[in-house]
């Protein structure tokens, strides 16, 4: 950090600068304090001789549409400059120091903090990986070191620059720090090609010097290419994972989940908790902290400073001024460039990156030549509509996770990349994607297999089954054997069921659809099967979809329909009948509630008196009925819900002799909700007869919280912050799982003797159901948020599954050992539809699992 030289701007909008804290090829950090002069910001300012490049201008703004994307919850929104101001972003600061820096002041980490490093910045990149993106943002002057984690200050080959220039013509020229063996060889950089910048990183924090980079350029460019990287200085532990990193062949190259779990198999924020960092290091912060707090803007009227005239002052629009080089180096350090060590000029470098005013060209076949091209769909210089803030507040960590700080200059998907048919995923979905930055054990699902937009299966191409793929690395999924994707112009789906682990069958309004689970390949499609919204297996033949007004049994060769039963024909007495949504099935039996109305007529007045008038009212029953014989077995009244009137009803235990369920809480009546007293009413029904048996609560369990039942006549609800079970028979308290102010518990799956356990702090868990004693307890490294994950067991038993709106991460059952994630983020398109769905599992036989996000399904191989 260092005081303003006379020519640097004094102000950037509402943000007052102080001090400059860094800089690089391509831009200056400042600290900054806004106008109500709460809080510091660090402000990020493009060179002006860059600014003017309509190229740059172009891709800035078309990054600051994913750095808006990426923003919310834990990771700050960043404040983006108006246009005719220059180019700059503002966003909270945190006291840190770059890699550089770090190393310059501490000498090479101690393997602990080196794992802490990698396993954060791995983490960060397989989110950005499963977004379809490359980072290509990996240099010892973007990586910051801070008390809680590490930091990324660029999200693409602009910010990683070593060095970057204004041409004629409107032509930006672009070194960079860091090449890999395929951009020597003149190829696209790929997600392979960040690990193995990763792994010149990770070897440049243990030792201090930068394997096969180091040295002249051409020299250093041969050795990237071709040569054998030396790693005898670093740690025993760590050399074997580096060195995976630095395999010529990108296909060789482990994925980054896969590192990130290696490097903290229990994960990151455990390994990182009380302290990763040097004392030297620990000291320099909380001293840049100090100093910054200190620091005062200048009192009196504050000189704007220069200024980059708007687009449209210039003429012409192309034009960049004769000579318009940019000032050489950066901060001391910032970047350690191929050609020469951390400080000064970078020195000349043939190898460059060209991005024309007039579109984007094809990669050359040029060895020292790194071809970085602009996105096609980038036609405009038009800002993105991001709300002007004021300076944005230093968030602390929601979740225990490393987070990429919202960078200035955010990573765009290559343009020569296939385009995706799958659905742009939502703002909170990819923003706590790349939050968790070390959440660690992610593959996303950009980079497993491309949907087809006529919703076939992409990865096989017959109908056997496809082979166990090999042994994958800790925390990489495994090879989906097929992915299938509902064509975009297609309606979403309603809902997914599994038939006989032979077929998924899909269904919207548009009709079902059957999908084979060996092949994933479409086995058929019926139209007159619209808008059904349950999937259930009726019998070995027979396929049963429960539609609003009837139920349909459908062949699973071919989708036609064998039977339908419309509800005004089947259910005597009960005429115009309205269904609420499935309570639940056990065998050849389902439940079910239903409503209709019915007018009483007034009684007959005395003599002399006005008759009365004539009053609706709804009666509601719960059904039991069977769809292999297709015959009500039996009915009972049960009290009307709230305006239509049907009531719905969960199931919450189906056992020999009885079944328990609860009645959502939103068909609530206001009278059932002040007799409730804010605690839900459970209801018991003899199972053969329907007979009511008992109503009943249990502790202070609300209508609206989780609730499961066990075959042994116990239940298990989230009572406050807490899960207690109880005795079902008699309403006893038998045992309390303690959570924190937060937790809150969802619903829990009974396995065998354990019981596992989910809550909003993004924790899995397994207790013995029987004493409550918890047996372990895992996060998934998600950011907290408003819900808990959904829990699916595999059908062995073995692998639990927790899907939210972020991923699915799978757990061993048995003991909790994490063993992969997974992500389907969708093409980062600005203007494209958001994907606000959270992913589903669905379990099929003993040995895999599918996994959904809306229009996307994935069969995954599990234990």
């Amino acid at each position: 950090m260092e005081a303003l030289r006379q020519d640097d701007p004094r102000r950037f909008g509402p943000y007052t600068t102080l001090a400059r804290v860094r800089e690089s090829a391509v831009a200056v950090h400042f600290l900054a304090r806004g106008a109500d002069r709460d809080g510091l910001a660090l402000v990020t300012a493009a060179r002006p001789a860059l600014a003017s490049v309509p190229a740059f201008r172009r891709r800035f703004w078309s990054e600051a549409r994913t750095a808006e994307r990426l923003a919310g919850g834990p990771v700050p929104r960043p404040d983006v400059s108006p246009e005719g101001d220059g180019l700059w972003t503002a966003t909270a600061y945190v006291p840190a120091v770059t890699l550089s820096e770090a190393i310059g002041l501490a000498g090479p980490l101690p393997e602990r903090a080196v794992r802490v490093l990698g396993a954060g910045l791995a983490g960060t990149l397989s989110r950005v990986h499963a977004s379809g993106a490359v980072f290509q943002g990996l240099a010892p002057g973007t990586v910051l070191v801070a008390e809680d984690g590490p930091r990324l200050t660029a999200f693409g080959p602009l910010g990683a620059a070593a060095h970057a220039e204004a041409r004629e013509r409107g032509q930006l020229s672009v070194r960079l720090g860091y090449l890999t063996p395929e951009q020597v060889e003149g190829q696209e950089a790929g997600p392979a090609s960040d690990l193995f910048v990763l792994g010149l990183l990770l070897a440049y924090a243990a030792t201090g010097t930068t394997p096969l980079a180091d040295g002249p350029a051409e020299e250093a460019a041969e050795r990237i290419a071709h040569g054998s990287a030396e790693l005898g200085s670093v740690p025993v532990g760590l050399r074997a994972l580096i060195a995976g990193c630095l395999s010529k062949d990108p296909a060789d190259r482990p994925t980054a989940g896969s590192v990130a779990a290696e490097l903290a198999p229990e994960g990151a924020a455990d390994r990182a908790q009380g302290g990763w960092l040097p004392a030297v290091l620990a000291a320099a912060v909380t001293d840049q902290a100090a100093r910054a707090r200190a620091l005062e803007p200048p009192a009196g009227p504050v000189d704007d400073g220069p200024r980059v005239p708007p687009v449209e002052e210039r003429t012409p629009t192309d034009a960049v001024p004769t000579g318009a080089a940019l000032p050489d180096g950066g901060a001391p350090g910032h970047v350690v460039p191929p050609g020469g060590g951390h400080d000064g000029d970078p020195g000349e470098d043939s190898r460059t990156t060209r991005f024309l005013g007039t579109g984007a060209r094809t990669p050359r076949s040029d060895r020292a030549t790194a071809q970085l091209t602009l996105p096609e769909e980038v036609t405009n210089t038009a800002p993105p509509r991001l709300p002007a803030a004021g300076p944005p507040p230093a968030q602390p960590y929601a979740h225990p996770a490393f987070t990429a700080a919202p960078p200035a200059l955010p990573a765009a998907a290559p343009p020569a990349a296939a385009p995706r048919t799958g659905p742009v995923t939502g703002r909170r979905a990819l923003l706590t994607a790349v939050a968790a930055g070390a959440a660690g054990l992610v593959l996303g699902g950009a980079a497993v297999a491309a949907l087809g937009s006529d919703g076939s299966a992409s990865a096989t191409t017959d109908e056997k089954p496809t082979a166990e793929p090999r042994p994958a690395l800790p925390g990489r999924p495994p090879e989906p054997r097929w992915t299938y994707a509902r064509p975009a112009k297609a309606p979403a789906p309603l809902t997914a069921g599994v038939w006989q682990d032979r077929l998924l069958v899909l269904t919207d309004t548009a009709g079902a659809t059957a999908v084979d689970l060996r092949t994933g390949r479409k086995v058929w499609e019926r139209a007159d099967a619209a808008g059904a919204q349950s999937v259930l297996t009726a019998g070995e033949d027979l396929c049963f979809l429960a539609a609003p007004t009837e139920f349909l049994w459908l062949s699973p060769e071919d989708g036609r329909i064998r039977h339908r039963v419309r509800f005004a024909d089947q259910f005597d007495g009960v005429p115009d009948m309205k269904v609420a949504p499935l309570t639940g099935q056990s065998g050849s039996v389902l439940w079910f509630t239903g409503s209709h109305t019915v007018t009483v007529r007034a009684p007959k007045p005395k003599k002399g008196k006005k008759r009365g008038k004539d009053t609706q009212v709804v009666k509601a029953y719960f059904f039991a009925y069977d769809v292999v014989r297709r015959k009500e077995v039996w009915r009972v009244a049960v009290p009307a819900g709230r305006a239509p009137g049907t009531p719905a009803y969960r199931l919450i235990a189906a056992r020999k002799a009885d079944l328990v369920v609860r009645q959502d809480a939103g068909t609530l009546t206001p009278a059932d909700v002040r007799a409730g007293q804010g605690k839900a009413v459970f209801r018991c029904f003899d199972r053969t007869t329907g007979k009511p048996l008992w109503n009943r609560r249990f502790g202070t369990v609300a209508p609206g919280g989780a609730a499961a039942g066990d075959q042994e006549g116990r239940l298990f609800g989230a009572v406050g912050d807490d899960l207690g079970a109880f005795e079902t028979g008699s309403g006893k308290p038998l045992w309390t799982l303690n959570g924190t102010a937060s937790s809150v518990f969802g619903t829990p799956v009974a396995a065998g003797a354990l019981l596992h356990t989910t809550n909003r702090d993004q924790e899995v868990g397994a207790v013995e159901r029987a004493t409550g004693k918890v047996l372990w307890r895992r996060s998934t490294e998600v950011p907290a948020g408003d819900g808990c994950p959904a829990l699916t067991l595999s059908g062995s038993g073995r692998t639990l599954l927790a899907a939210d709106a972020s991923q699915v991460t799978a757990f061993a059952a048995a003991d909790g050992r994490r063993l992969w994630k997974f992500q389907d983020i969708g093409a980062p398109a600005p203007d494209g539809a958001a994907v606000t769905a959270p992913y589903r599992v669905l379990a099929t036989g003993k040995t895999s699992v599918v996994v959904q996000r809306e229009r996307a399904f994935y069969a995954f191989p599990v234990e």
